[in-house]
Protein backbone atom coordinates (compact mmCIF):
# COMPACT_ATOMS: atom_id res chain seq x y z
CA UNK A 1 0.00 0.00 0.00
CA UNK A 2 1.17 3.32 -0.95
CA UNK A 3 0.72 6.55 1.50
CA UNK A 4 0.70 9.42 -0.02
CA UNK A 5 0.80 12.95 1.21
CA UNK A 6 -2.35 15.14 1.95
CA UNK A 7 -2.98 17.80 -0.90
CA UNK A 8 -1.14 21.27 -0.39
CA UNK A 9 -1.20 24.13 -3.00
CA UNK A 10 2.38 24.79 -1.85
CA UNK A 11 3.32 21.06 -2.80
CA UNK A 12 1.41 21.34 -6.21
CA UNK A 13 3.15 24.71 -6.98
CA UNK A 14 6.73 23.31 -6.61
CA UNK A 15 5.87 19.47 -8.31
CA UNK A 16 4.41 22.37 -11.62
CA UNK A 17 7.91 23.92 -10.92
CA UNK A 18 9.97 20.93 -11.59
CA UNK A 19 8.35 20.45 -14.83
CA UNK A 20 7.91 23.31 -16.38
CA UNK A 21 11.06 23.29 -18.12
CA UNK A 22 9.62 19.98 -20.03
CA UNK A 23 7.80 20.68 -23.58
CA UNK A 24 4.02 19.97 -23.26
CA UNK A 25 4.82 19.89 -19.33
CA UNK A 26 1.09 19.14 -18.15
CA UNK A 27 1.08 15.17 -18.76
CA UNK A 28 4.39 14.77 -16.39
CA UNK A 29 2.94 17.88 -13.91
CA UNK A 30 -0.75 15.21 -13.75
CA UNK A 31 1.43 12.15 -13.26
CA UNK A 32 3.22 13.95 -10.47
CA UNK A 33 0.68 15.49 -8.37
CA UNK A 34 -1.19 12.04 -8.97
CA UNK A 35 1.94 10.05 -7.57
CA UNK A 36 2.11 12.69 -4.83
CA UNK A 37 -1.37 13.03 -3.64
CA UNK A 38 -3.10 10.09 -5.02
CA UNK A 39 -5.58 11.51 -7.26
CA UNK A 40 -5.53 14.93 -8.82
CA UNK A 41 -7.27 17.38 -5.96
CA UNK A 42 -10.04 19.91 -7.84
CA UNK A 43 -8.17 22.04 -5.49
CA UNK A 44 -4.99 21.56 -8.12
CA UNK A 45 -6.82 22.14 -11.33
CA UNK A 46 -6.79 26.19 -11.03
CA UNK A 47 -2.85 26.20 -9.55
CA UNK A 48 -1.94 24.09 -12.65
CA UNK A 49 -3.64 26.15 -14.75
CA UNK A 50 -2.41 29.29 -13.45
CA UNK A 51 1.34 28.28 -13.53
CA UNK A 52 0.92 27.06 -17.03
CA UNK A 53 -0.87 29.89 -18.66
CA UNK A 54 -3.83 27.83 -19.60
CA UNK A 55 -7.44 27.75 -18.47
CA UNK A 56 -9.22 25.46 -15.40
CA UNK A 57 -11.06 24.18 -18.67
CA UNK A 58 -7.78 23.10 -20.65
CA UNK A 59 -6.48 21.23 -17.60
CA UNK A 60 -9.93 19.45 -16.91
CA UNK A 61 -10.12 18.17 -20.27
CA UNK A 62 -6.71 16.55 -20.04
CA UNK A 63 -7.48 14.85 -16.59
CA UNK A 64 -11.22 13.59 -17.58
CA UNK A 65 -9.68 12.30 -20.85
CA UNK A 66 -7.22 10.49 -19.53
CA UNK A 67 -8.80 7.22 -17.93
CA UNK A 68 -5.40 6.65 -15.54
CA UNK A 69 -6.28 10.56 -13.93
CA UNK A 70 -7.88 9.86 -11.14
CA UNK A 71 -10.11 12.78 -9.17
CA UNK A 72 -11.03 10.94 -5.79
CA UNK A 73 -8.30 8.56 -4.12
CA UNK A 74 -8.12 4.96 -5.07
CA UNK A 75 -8.79 2.19 -2.42
CA UNK A 76 -5.81 0.37 -0.65
CA UNK A 77 -5.22 -1.52 -3.50
CA UNK A 78 -5.98 -1.40 -7.39
CA UNK A 79 -7.29 -4.21 -9.48
CA UNK A 80 -7.32 -3.53 -13.17
CA UNK A 81 -9.02 -6.22 -15.55
CA UNK A 82 -7.79 -6.01 -19.28
CA UNK A 83 -10.57 -6.02 -21.42
CA UNK A 84 -8.53 -5.55 -24.91
CA UNK A 85 -9.63 -8.13 -27.60
CA UNK A 86 -7.62 -10.79 -27.08
CA UNK A 87 -8.70 -10.84 -22.92
CA UNK A 88 -11.99 -10.60 -24.27
CA UNK A 89 -11.86 -13.38 -26.35
CA UNK A 90 -9.87 -14.96 -23.35
CA UNK A 91 -13.17 -14.44 -20.95
CA UNK A 92 -12.27 -11.48 -19.50
CA UNK A 93 -15.92 -10.40 -18.89
CA UNK A 94 -16.93 -13.20 -17.03
CA UNK A 95 -14.04 -12.24 -15.11
CA UNK A 96 -15.28 -8.52 -14.38
CA UNK A 97 -18.79 -9.81 -13.52
CA UNK A 98 -17.34 -11.93 -10.98
CA UNK A 99 -14.75 -8.92 -9.22
CA UNK A 100 -18.26 -6.95 -9.12
CA UNK A 101 -20.59 -9.07 -7.85
CA UNK A 102 -17.88 -10.18 -5.45
CA UNK A 103 -17.08 -6.49 -4.28
CA UNK A 104 -20.46 -5.44 -4.24
CA UNK A 105 -19.60 -2.37 -6.52
CA UNK A 106 -19.23 -1.60 -10.47
CA UNK A 107 -16.32 -1.12 -12.28
CA UNK A 108 -14.56 2.31 -12.23
CA UNK A 109 -15.64 1.99 -8.34
CA UNK A 110 -13.94 2.03 -4.51
CA UNK A 111 -15.66 -0.35 -2.32
CA UNK A 112 -17.29 1.49 1.09
CA UNK A 113 -14.34 0.66 2.92
CA UNK A 114 -11.55 2.10 0.70
CA UNK A 115 -10.24 -1.17 0.63
CA UNK A 116 -10.57 -1.89 -3.51
CA UNK A 117 -10.92 0.18 -6.60
CA UNK A 118 -11.96 -2.39 -9.48
CA UNK A 119 -10.92 -0.99 -12.75
CA UNK A 120 -10.72 -1.70 -16.29
CA UNK A 121 -7.41 -1.45 -18.63
CA UNK A 122 -6.73 -1.88 -22.37
CA UNK A 123 -3.94 -4.00 -23.20
CA UNK A 124 -1.48 -4.66 -20.86
CA UNK A 125 0.42 -6.15 -23.76
CA UNK A 126 0.03 -9.42 -21.83
CA UNK A 127 -1.95 -10.95 -25.24
CA UNK A 128 -0.45 -14.81 -24.87
CA UNK A 129 -1.59 -15.28 -21.45
CA UNK A 130 -4.97 -13.67 -21.31
CA UNK A 131 -6.76 -12.81 -19.38
CA UNK A 132 -4.51 -10.22 -17.51
CA UNK A 133 -5.11 -8.20 -14.76
CA UNK A 134 -2.56 -5.76 -13.12
CA UNK A 135 -2.64 -5.33 -9.01
CA UNK A 136 -1.06 -2.47 -8.07
CA UNK A 137 1.03 -2.08 -10.62
CA UNK A 138 1.80 -5.53 -10.94
CA UNK A 139 0.99 -7.69 -13.97
CA UNK A 140 -0.54 -10.75 -13.83
CA UNK A 141 -1.64 -13.33 -16.82
CA UNK A 142 -3.91 -16.26 -17.52
CA UNK A 143 -6.34 -14.68 -14.70
CA UNK A 144 -9.13 -17.40 -13.39
CA UNK A 145 -11.83 -16.98 -10.73
CA UNK A 146 -9.17 -19.00 -8.62
CA UNK A 147 -6.41 -15.86 -8.75
CA UNK A 148 -8.54 -13.26 -8.92
CA UNK A 149 -10.14 -14.49 -5.23
CA UNK A 150 -6.81 -14.99 -3.71
CA UNK A 151 -6.41 -11.71 -5.19
CA UNK A 152 -9.57 -9.92 -3.71
CA UNK A 153 -8.99 -12.10 -0.44
CA UNK A 154 -5.61 -10.98 0.05
CA UNK A 155 -6.97 -7.12 -0.69
CA UNK A 156 -9.52 -7.60 2.34
CA UNK A 157 -12.57 -7.93 0.21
Amino acid sequence: MTVHEPWSEERTRSIVAAHTHLEGPMMPILHAVQEAFGFVPEAAVPVIAHELNLSRAEVHGVITFYHDFRRQPAGQTVLKVCRAEACQSMGCESLVKHAEDRLGIACGETTADGRVTFETIYCLGLCATAPSAMVDGQIIGRLDTAKLDKILAEAGA
